[in-house]
């Protein structure tokens, strides 16, 4: 593990997620994890980029012409490893029938070959300058949502009573959120918890539309990338974004865009 790595947190996350740290170092980015919410958002978005790109992107094809390559590089080699037995790469080229001793290149052409396909975060990392603050924001508040879902409750504060919700904040955010009951339009309050967008501690909402989950999200606008009201689909996932009162609110659930829509039409015209 280089200086530079030990030194920058997200490059140890993404080691982390990728298997590359030995025993010991994982054990301190586990106790980092668990005491540290903002690098625990970063692993939780960095999972779930990594489902995402398994998701949406094919499997790439080899480049013409590299299978004859390995098996040159394999068939040019005139020393065996102690260790070296027949092998085949089925899984890779089918049909090839390769059986033949790696040489130490070709072993080190596959570990370059696996690295290549396998270390998505890397990826991911370069990836990240190329997103727009929007998008990378959604990308964040996805994560979340995903990481609620996953875990035993998905608020942190469990209550339709907004008396309960909104002070629990106190303290725990800049500004607290504002809190409705929306259960008379179908959508009842669950409850509250913080999320991590930016490594910024954020109020989320929690609401409910039948067996479905609503994540209502509210930065201040001064914490807030400039967005246009829109609704955008991730994964199966969709995202709505609107402006109300110097607040930037992001709803996301896997409900149907029209649900979506009712609901952040009938937060925008709730009291409270």
């Amino acid at each position: 593990m280089t200086s530079a790595t030990k030194n920058d947190p997200a490059l140890l996350i993404h080691a982390y997620v990728d298997g590359e740290l030995d025993p010991a170092h994982a054990l301190e980015v586990e106790r980092a994890l668990a005491g540290d919410p903002a690098l625990a958002a970063e692993r939780e978005r960095i999972e779930t980029l990594q489902r995402l790109i398994r998701e949406r992107l094919p499997p790439m094809a080899a480049p013409p012409g590299l299978a004859r390559r390995i098996e040159a590089a394999i068939a040019g080699t005139t020393e065996r490893p102690f260790f070296a037995r027949p092998f085949s790469l089925p899984w890779l080229f089918p049909g090839a029938g390769v059986r033949r001793a790696p040489s130490w290149g070709a072993l080190a052409a596959s570990v370059m070959l696996a690295l290549i396909v396998g270390s998505s975060s890397t990826w991911l990392t370069l990836r990240q300058g190329q997103l727009t603050p929007a998008e990378a924001t959604a990308d964040m508040v996805l994560a979340s949502h995903i990481r609620a879902l996953k875990a035993p409750q998905p608020a942190d504060v469990a209550s339709s009573d907004n008396h309960t919700v909104k002070p629990w904040f106190n303290g725990r955010v800049s500004e607290a959120p504002r809190v409705v009951d929306l259960g008379n339009e179908g959508f009842p309050l669950i409850g509250g918890r913080v999320d991590v967008i930016g490594r910024v501690p954020v109020p989320t909402l929690v609401y409910r539309r039948r067996q479905h989950l609503i994540s209502l999200m509210a930065l201040p606008n001064d914490q807030a990338p400039a967005v246009t009201s829109a609704l955008r689909s991730i994964a199966g996932y969709n995202i709505l974004t609107w402006r109300q009162n110097g607040t930037l609110y992001w709803a996301v659930s896997d409900v149907a865009p029209p649900d979506l829509d009712a609901f952040a039409k009938a937060f925008r015209a709730a009291s409270g």
